[in-house]
Parts: C-alpha cells; structure tokens; sequence
C-alpha cells in the first residue's frame, strides 16, 4: 500500500493523515474519473486491509470516514462488488490483475471476502456508512433511469433486483456493524438518517427525482421505523419506478417480489 499511496505515507503518521493519504492517492480531479495509477491505490488500499486472516478487521476510527470517502468516488465499481453478478469483476479480482479502462475512466475490483471485511469495518462509524449508501442510492437511480422505455423480461427486472442485492448487502454490513448492543445500534442509526435525509438531489433528471423521491420518503418516515425502511429501499425505489413508467399491475406485483426476495436473501448473506 505504502507504494501505491506514495510519498505522503511513511512510518510513524497518524491514521488521520494516513487517511488524507488514501484520498488524495486514490482521487482524480474529476469526481468519478481515475487514471490507472489512482485506480490501483484504491486497489492495493483494498487488498491490504481485507486480504488478512482475521475474520473481523479492526480498523482505526480515523481511518473509516476517509476509506468511506476513497471508495464512494469508485461508487460504479462498488455497486458491482456489492452485487456480485458482473463476471468481469469476478474475473479481474486477483491482487496481480490491474484496473481496467472503461466509460472513460479505470475500474477496479477484489475479491468479495476482501471487500466486505472492509466494508464492514468502515461501517463502525455511522458517517462512512452514510456516505457510502448515499452513493449507492445514486447509482442505483441511475441504473433504473437507464432502463430502455420498452424494456422486458430480464432487462426490466434485472436493474432493480440486482439494486436491491447491492442495498441488500449494505443492510448486512449495518447489523453487523450494529449487532453487539442494542443502546449503540439506535445512535448509529440516528446518526445515519442524520445524515442521509440531509442530502439533496437535482431533479432535473430521471435519476436524481427517483433519489430524491426515496429521500423524501425516509425522511417522512417516523424516526423509530426508519430502519425499516431503509431496509426496505430497493423495493421502494423500484416502486417509484415502475409507476413512473406506468407498468402493467401484475408485472409490478412480480417484480417487487423478486426485489424483496433479492435484498433479503443478500442481507443474510452477510451474516454467513
């Protein structure tokens, strides 16, 4: 990693500045752009906190807000590695394997165990998580935004399903990061709708009004029944998006089935 980060990193820096270190190494000036050498710090960033034997990561709370950071400028590339349903993430996981150019910018990827041990770690601290999800909600609006008008069978449901998956694994990383005591699970919750229903959208697009719509949704929700309803996010935005598009009643019907399926099954996963 020391490689990878550069110069700014030597023995004896706090963690907080390590944490500045990773940002600047793994960030272009374009938010969301990455040249490879960036996109392999993110990489190599990666590997060296996941790829250890212990099961549990424990990662220093100076570190979780910035690695949060570093990762939610890679949000395409980590909306795949929480889905795990692109074979090319998949193929190019291996430490040995570079990043790989695409849509004009460098994508990364690592092994699913790696990534979330991580994920999970990052995650103690209520404001990584946030970011992160936020990120996530992004993306996965524009993902259903993408969809074609005249879109059928599997490229209508698959979008949605395979958000739904990426939600369902962040839902697991949060009752990890929340399972050891019920007092500190309700101010890490509070915390992060904090956070989340502060956040704006630009609705002049399809994709920013389908994120805005969904924040507005969790921000009426009463405060005690938020984190179900965050649990229940990929099945709402599909929602909005298939009465957006005027979907026939029994297609909406068995497509929020398969979406709730998805982000349940994903979430007890990660349990495993």
């Amino acid at each position: 990693m020391q490689k990878s980060v550069g110069q700014d990193v030597h023995p004896g820096m706090t963690c907080a500045a390590l944490g500045q270190a990773i940002v600047k190494a793994t960030s272009g000036s374009v938010p969301g752009r990455h040249n490879e050498t960036q996109a392999q710090a993110m990489k190599d960033v990666l590997f060296a906190l996941g790829s250890g034997q212990p099961k549990r990561l424990d990662l220093d709370p100076a570190l979780r807000v910035p690695i949060a950071t570093a990762l939610a400028d890679y949000a395409p590339d980590v909306h795949e590695l929480l889905a795990g349903l692109d074979s090319t993430y998949v193929t190019k996981a291996g430490r040995d394997t570079p990043p790989w150019e695409a849509g004009e910018t460098h994508h990364l990827s690592v092994p699913a165990d790696a990534f979330r041990k991580t994920l999970r770690a990052v995650a103690e601290d209520p404001q990584a998580y946030a970011l992160l999800r936020m990120a996530e909600t992004r993306i996965a609006a524009g993902q259903l935004a993408a969809v074609p008008v005249d879109a059928t069978g599997s490229e209508l449901s698959l979008p949605p399903t395979k958000n739904a998956r990426a939600l369902g694994i962040l839902d697991g990383v949060a009752d990890a990061a929340t399972s050891q005591d019920a007092d500190r699970a309700r101010k890490w919750h509070a915390a992060v709708f904090d956070r989340l229903i502060t956040e704006q959208a630009d609705q002049a697009d399809p994709a920013g009004r389908l994120t805005a719509t969904w924040l507005q949704e969790l921000k009426n929700t009463p405060a005690q029944q938020r984190a179900e309803r965050l649990h229940a996010q990929g099945v709402d935005m599909a929602r909005t998006w298939a009465q957006s598009r005027s979907v026939d009643e029994p297609t909406r019907q068995e497509l929020l089935t398969e979406v709730e399926s998805s982000a349940r099954n994903a979430r007890e996963e990660v349990k495993h």
